[in-house]
Parts: C-alpha cells; sequence; structure tokens
C-alpha cells in the first residue's frame, strides 16, 4: 500500500457478517476504501433469505444492517458472483485487501440409508423456496399430509411452523404469491420433529417455541415417554435461563388433556428418537427411529427399540454447510475456508497475504448476530495488523487499476449487470409498493423472486412486472 491513497478492501457477501466486518473496518482508523460484493441483486443473506416470513421481529436486524449501509462509506456492489462474475485473482488485483464473508448455504449432511430418496429435502433448500430466493426454483413438491422433520434447532421450528401453518395466518407477511400458492394446496395433517437426545438438549429458543404454541388451529403434542432428565440435564437446566424456560414450556404442553387437541393440523415434538433409516419403495413412506437414552452427561445412546412413522415426506434440519470458494482452499469436513483467526490459510499450510475469512465460512454454522460481530472484530484486527505492518497490496502495478472505479469498469467491460446501494433503494420502495396495494389489504411488502425483474429495478431498467 502506497501512503497516497486510502487501504482498498473487498468483502464478499453482504449478509450480517459481510456488513458488520465492513463496519467495524470502517471504523479502525485506518483510512480506508471498503467494496461489499454481494452475488445476489439485494442484500442482507440470510437475514432476507433465511428467516421466516412470519418472525418480522427478527427480520428488523435488517433496519440496524440497513442504517450501517446508507451512511454511504460502505459501498454494495450486487449481483456479482466470485468465480463467474469475478475471480479472486481479479479481486486481488483491484484490491489491498479480499474478506469472505460467504456464509453457510448449504445443508450439513445426515448420512443415513433413504436420504437420497424422492420425499427427502435438504431444510435450507425449502427454505429458500418459502423465502423467495431467485435461485431456486418456483413451486415445491407439498403433496405430503404426514412430514417428519430432523433436528431440533431454531430453524427445524421454523419448517414445521410453516409447513403446519394455515396459509391465511401467513397473507399478512412479506410470504411472495407462489410461496402462498403451494401452501393454500398443500394437504399436510401432522408434522413430526424428531431430536436424539432429550428436552433439555434441544437448541430451541424459548421465544421461538413459545411461538408455536400460538399457531392457530394447530395443536402441538408431546409424549410423556420422551420426557427424560438425568445429571446433564439437570445442570444444563441450572445453569441456563433459555434451556430452563425451553423445558417449562414443554413440560407445560404434557399437561393438556386429549379431548382439548382439536385443531386440524398437528406439530409433534419427539425426544430421544434417533433416525437411522428413511424407507420408501422408491419415495419416502416412513422414518425409522431408535429410541435412545441419556447417559448421564447430557449424551444419549441407543437403546435397540425401532420406531417406524408414516411420513410421506422427510425435511433434514441437522445444520448448514459453507460452499467452496472457487480460488481458495476449503475443509470438506467442517465446511469452512481453512484459516487461523480469520487470517485464510494456502494449501500450504501458510496464510494467503491479503485474505481473510469471518462469519459462519471461517468458524461453521454456530453462534447468532453476537458471534457474528465478535468474529468480524477479530478477523478485522488482524487486517488493521498486517495493514499497519505494510503487508496488504494490490497486486496490479498500476496504481490508476485499484479500487472502487477501476472495479467498476471491469465488470461494466465484461457486462457484469452489477446493482448498487441504490439500486436497492429501488427495489425496497417496489417492493413496499406492491405491499401497500395488495389486494386483500396492506402488507409490509410483497418481496420481488424473479432475478431478472430484481436486477432491472435495481438498475432502474425497464422490465415486464413478473414478479415470479
Amino acid at each position: 500500500m502506497t501512503s497516497s491513497r486510502p487501504l482498498s478492501v473487498a468483502i464478499v457477501g453482504a449478509g450480517p457478517a459481510g456488513i458488520y466486518a465492513a463496519d467495524i473496518l470502517s471504523k479502525s482508523g485506518l483510512e480506508v476504501s471498503i467494496d461489499l460484493f454481494e452475488r445476489l441483486p439485494a442484500p442482507f443473506g440470510l437475514v432476507r433469505y433465511g428467516v421466516a416470513p412470519d418472525h418480522p421481529r427478527i427480520k428488523q436486524i435488517i433496519v440496524a444492517l440497513y442504517k450501517i449501509l446508507q451512511r454511504g462509506d460502505i459501498r454494495l456492489i450486487g449481483n456479482v458472483e466470485v468465480g463467474t462474475d469475478v475471480s479472486l485473482e481479479e479481486l486481488q488485483q483491484h484490491y489491498d485487501a479480499v474478506i469472505f464473508s460467504t456464509g453457510s448455504d448449504r445443508d450439513a449432511p445426515l448420512d443415513i440409508p433413504g436420504v437420497d430418496l424422492p420425499g427427502s429435502y435438504g431444510a435450507s433448500e425449502f427454505v429458500s423456496w418459502y423465502d423467495g430466493h431467485p435461485d431456486v426454483p418456483r413451486t415445491w413438491p407439498l403433496e405430503a399430509k404426514e412430514v417428519a422433520v430432523v433436528g431440533v434447532g431454531n430453524v427445524a421450528l421454523d419448517v414445521a411452523r410453516m409447513l403446519a401453518k394455515h396459509v391465511e395466518d401467513l397473507m399478512p407477511t412479506e410470504i411472495p404469491a407462489n410461496v402462498a400458492e403451494g401452501l393454500r394446496k398443500s394437504p399436510v395433517t401432522d408434522v413430526h420433529v424428531f431430536g436424539r437426545r432429550g428436552p433439555a438438549q434441544v437448541k430451541f429458543t424459548p421465544l421461538e417455541l413459545r411461538e408455536l404454541g400460538q399457531v392457530p388451529d394447530v395443536d402441538v403434542i408431546v409424549y410423556d415417554e420422551d420426557f427424560q432428565f438425568d445429571e446433564g440435564s439437570e445442570e444444563a437446566i441450572r445453569s441456563s435461563n433459555q434451556t430452563k424456560q425451553v423445558v417449562k414450556t414443554l413440560i407445560d404442553w404434557t399437561l393438556k388433556e386429549k379431548e382439548d387437541l382439536t385443531a386440524s393440523r398437528r406439530i409433534h415434538l419427539h425426544f430421544l428418537h434417533r433416525p437411522v433409516e428413511i424407507l420408501g419403495n422408491g419415495k419416502v413412506e416412513a422414518i425409522r427411529t431408535e429410541r435412545t437414552e441419556l447417559t448421564g452427561d447430557g449424551n444419549a445412546r441407543g437403546t435397540g427399540e425401532m420406531v417406524d412413522t408414516p411420513v410421506q415426506a422427510v425435511y433434514r434440519a441437522v445444520g448448514y454447510f459453507s460452499s467452496p470458494v472457487p480460488g481458495l482452499p476449503f475443509d470438506e469436513i467442517r465446511g469452512v475456508i481453512p484459516n487461523i483467526e480469520g487470517r485464510v490459510l494456502g494449501e500450504d499450510g501458510e496464510y494467503l497475504p491479503g485474505v481473510y475469512a469471518t462469519g459462519w465460512v471461517k468458524r461453521g454454522p454456530v453462534g447468532l448476530i453476537g458471534s457474528t460481530k465478535s468474529d468480524a472484530r477479530q478477523t478485522i484486527g488482524h487486517v488493521v495488523e498486517d495493514a499497519e505492518a505494510g503487508l496488504l497490496r494490490a497486486r496490479a502495478e498500476d496504481e490508476a487499476a485499484v479500487g472502487h472505479d477501476a472495479m467498476l469498469a471491469a465488470l461494466e467491460a465484461a457486462g457484469v449487470r452489477y446493482t448498487t446501494w441504490q439500486g436497492w433503494e429501488l427495489l425496497d420502495a417496489y417492493e413496499q409498493s406492491l405491499g401497500a396495494q395488495f389486494a386483500d389489504g396492506p402488507r409490509e411488502r410483497v418481496k420481488v423472486v424473479h432475478r431478472e425483474t430484481m436486477t432491472a429495478i435495481s438498475r432502474g431498467e425497464e422490465h415486464d412486472g413478473t414478479l415470479v
């Protein structure tokens, strides 16, 4: 880096991890120019495309992220995919440092027989569909009356709730039109959620769980034989107020009288059930689980007792997994870019100069917003250290080829229809106007799903109004 210009930094991924990293870097004391790249035409990552539409409270995170980008000192370059529209090598030509915050966009594997049967789905694919992700199919096969959801985290609850909830109760949200149409035709009556350990080991948050019990015309059913508490469970309840609240809610549900369970749809929560096989002849017909027992430390072991539950679809919600970034090493076991505290490692185990990672692609898909912020501070701390040590410099020999203007010129020359923050504001206003004009009453927004329409609106171009 020379003293005649600011440090030029590219951050790849405009979800919370990337935006928080950009914000922290902008306040680091370095003179810095930051470009925030996003492969979709719209920013905000999993907050826009990974949170169920009936959770606007969680989507308020967008308000905080919006305020950061609205300042104008961090420039958004959307609709640009690294590895397709621009390579890592090109970014290194134009920027002194490149930070990857590409998140986790795939489902973690569930290695059991039958997992590839038709009717077995990854939860992330379903979430992307109901959240209107522009790169997934517009329709979803909602033909099952009985469904299994494997996993006991908030994503599993979201999937179960979205499957069981009546579409009329989703209409005040930003649910896309094609999703509402698909859910309206769903014949589902029963959703079974399976977890291999006990009630004190689930990963639900108390609020998410309580909301599950408030869905109109949907009963939550639990089973007395699934309530087992060992010393590890008791310690978890004593040491965590969150666990205590979750367990209390679940125990309260055991007290419901059977004659009061009259809803047309049901969500069954099964604990101490380890999925071992998805059964079916050419399609999903049942899920086989092994009853487990706690071992004293909060872990569980199999008992050998098998239970077959008839279902016609299985959703795997056992965690997220990152995708490789073209040009970078990737740990296929952990699903992360190899790094030490955010400094990316090459194939030889040495640091790749000027290349960093933050967020889930750095540490794996664990932790919420607080973890994402502290994670970004660690990575940005090393960026600052390396900049002050004179270790960061773009590869371009000509200084005129470094930075924002040179990057935009290269994208334009390559015919890449990139979008900007001003473009997001146009798209945001358009979606809100669709909500205000909605025939059945005003909504906060109606999400545009069609990628070409999103791009055209963001670029101020003519479009045919296709939403999905």
